[in-house]
């Protein structure tokens, strides 16, 4: 198992609205355990966990996970995530803008 720290370009700023879209994505995906302390969870057992938190530096996702089942699912939740908000969504430290809302 390894441990992944990645931030997404989704903006702590962002209206409720991303929020609410983002809440159904987090429950589409694959392993969805709810919200444990008041963060998104998948997995949570047999030693494996991905947690979600909102930061200044955009959303932040804890991991403990197998390199090639880590990777399948964080691509799966950036795809979907793209095509659900309109913009390319990436790490930021891979050229990723973020997207500001009025």
């Amino acid at each position: 198992m390894e441990i992944y720290n990645i931030n997404l370009n989704i903006h702590y700023s962002a209206p409720q609205e991303v929020w609410d879209k983002l809440e159904r994505l987090y429950r589409e995906m694959p392993n969805w355990n709810n919200f444990v302390n008041g963060c998104p969870q998948w997995y949570g057992s047999d030693g494996k966990l991905i947690e979600v938190s909102i930061e200044s530096s955009g959303l932040q996702f804890y991991a403990k996970l197998p390199s090639e089942e880590w990777n399948e699912w964080i691509t799966i939740f950036k795809n979907r995530a793209t095509k659900l908000l309109g913009y390319e969504v990436g790490e930021p430290e891979d050229g990723f803008e973020f997207h500001y809302y009025d």
